[in-house]
This record gives structure tokens, sequence and C-alpha cells, in this order.
């Protein structure tokens, strides 16, 4: 096994980008162990729908990256308190097996007095709180298993970025969270970093003498430059990938009420319906027709409504207020 340092970059988008040029592109019969921290961001798993994963309006208000995985499983929230193992291994016959990567993470918990274990078929937990969630991908000839390690993970924000805005976060929310979650560093009988929690993985790894390393040259970055932007850094990935899904959003208004009917597809409205008992001067329906094939995204949707006179078509309506109700 070999150990590939990325440098300590923080940069989701550009991390994902990493692991991803080390499964598809680099041709090492050796394992690979990969580490990364991210800054605060929330990763949706390859078949989830994100709108339904986040509260949009609260990750961009406070800058959370949000960025979709290749490997399945469900959405987790990333900060500086969250270390990310990945193994990157050739062939993909320890697909599933997620013992056989798991095992080395728990040894090393384990002789630092925290009592890890393996449960159910991928999540690590101690004593009945979950520590580390843990998922794999394959290609035709190599694969990765990857997991997180909740060190000192801010549980408040996880709540905050990763539930609907529609739910209101209380503090006995994240009181509840916290018997099901824990961070590793509360566990640990004496205070640790979480970057010395990587080198002690680092030496239950590899030993105490040197670590065998596979480095990168300028080509390589280049190459991983070019993956982020081609996908990770992509709207069409993050959001458009998102599975067809249905919206319906009502509220009362001076001018009436509202009900607003839309189905998404891409991460594009496919058909929308505007319902209500309001008065316009002009059919709706030259309004819906606008917005078909919109990405639905604040800021698009936004764009798209930047030159239309709502009023024509609702009474006295501010294109903000009319925003919030489609999103």
């Amino acid at each position: 096994m070999r150990f590939v340092d990325n440098k300590g970059i923080h940069d989701p988008r550009l991390n994902l980008a990493f692991e991803e040029y080390l499964l598809r592109h680099v041709d090492s019969e050796e394992p690979l162990l990969l580490f990364y921290i991210n800054e605060p961001s929330v990763i949706i798993g390859r078949n989830q729908n994100t709108i339904e994963e986040i509260d949009p309006d609260y990750v961009k208000a406070h800058h959370i990256h949000v960025v979709r995985r290749l490997s399945g499983g469900g959405a987790v929230y990333h900060d500086l308190g969250n270390l990310n193992f990945s193994f990157v291994t050739h062939g993909k016959e320890d697909l599933h097996n997620f013992a056989k990567f798991t095992e080395p993470v728990v040894r090393v918990l384990r002789e630092l007095g925290v009592p890890a274990e393996l449960r159910g078929r991928s999540d690590l937990f101690v004593e009945g709180r979950k520590i580390s969630g843990n998922a794999q991908y394959a290609t035709t000839t190599r694969m990765f298993s990857h997991g997180t390690l909740l060190f000192d993970l801010d549980l408040g924000e996880m709540l905050r970025a990763i539930n609907p805005r529609r739910v209101h976060i209380e503090s006995k929310a994240v009181h509840s969270v916290r018997s099901f979650v824990a961070n590793i560093r509360e566990l640990l009988p004496r205070d640790m970093t979480i970057g010395d929690l990587q080198a002690a993985l680092l030496r239950g790894i590899f030993g105490d003498g040197p670590i065998p390393t596979y480095d990168l040259g300028e080509d390589d970055w280049r190459r991983i430059e070019a993956i982020a932007d081609e996908r990770y850094r992509q709207w069409s990935w993050n959001y458009g990938r998102s599975p067809q899904f249905n919206v319906q959003k009502s509220a009362r208004f001076p001018i009436g009420k509202v009900d607003a009917r839309i189905d998404v597809d891409a991460g594009r409205i496919r058909a929308i319906k505007l319902f209500g008992d309001f008065s316009g001067r002009h059919d709706v329906v030259e309004l819906e027709a606008h917005l078909i094939g919109v990405p639905y995204d604040r800021e698009r949707l936004t764009a798209a409504l930047a030159d239309v006179d709502l009023n024509r078509y609702f009474g006295v309506m501010e294109a903000a207020t009319f925003i919030d109700l489609l999103y």
C-alpha cells in the first residue's frame, strides 16, 4: 500500500476529483490510501435528489459547498472537524466487503482507547453511537472504499445544512442527534487533534518506519483540476443529476392564494401549473410556458424572471416573493 498526499487541500470539489483521478487514471497494482479534510460542505450520494437533502438557502448564505460524489448512500456533512479516508484498489473483488477496509481504522481507534466496531453493513459505532459512515464505488477494473470519521464535527451546522429548510432546528434536535452520533474527540481518553488522529492511522497502517508514498507530478494535478472543472464544479452534476421529483408549494398573499405544482427532471422544470384565486390581466399559462426548461435553482429562476412583469398575471406580486413560493 502507498500513501498519496493531497497537499492539505480542503476544497471538496478538488478532493473528490483527486479521488476519482486515483481511481480512473493511476493504474497501480498496490492499494493507495488517501486522507482529506473538507471545508464545510454537504456531500450528496450519487443517486440522491440534492434539493430534498439540503436547506438551499442556508447552505448558500453560509457558503457551504454542495457536491455530489460518485458513490451511493446518503448525504453527509463535512467540515474541518471531519477526517475522510479512501482506499483505492486494483480489482473489485472486495466490493461490498466493508470490513476489510474499516478493520485498520477500527484497530487504531481501539488502540487509542475508543472501542469502535463495525455494525450493519458499513457504519462504525462506539457504544451505540455512530462515528463513521462508509461507501464504495467501482469501475470495471478498480474500486475505492471511502468513509468519514466524525472527529470534532459541528453537529448543529450539520443539522441546519442537511435538513430541508422548512424544518425548524431547535436545541432539542441537536441533543437528539448527539444521542445517536458522536465525535471521536469526546470519546478519547486524552485529547488529540485531527492531525494527531491521521498520524496515528498512518502509523497503524504502515508501521513506525518510512511511509511509502505515491507522488503526483504537475501534469497529474492539471488533470485533477480538469476533472473538478468537468464534474464537481458543475451545477449539472451536483444538482442537475437529481432524479425526477415533484414540488407542491402554496401560500396566501394579498392578491389571493397561489398554488404551484412543479415537475422537475434532470434539475430543470419540466412542467409547472399555477392555481389559485388571484386575478391578473394575462393568462398565467404564458408565465408557466416561460418557466419550462429553467433550472430549478434560485439564481436561475431569478434570472429567468428578471424581465417578467408578474403584476400582469397576479396583480401586485414582487419577483422575490414569487421565487420564495416556487423555491
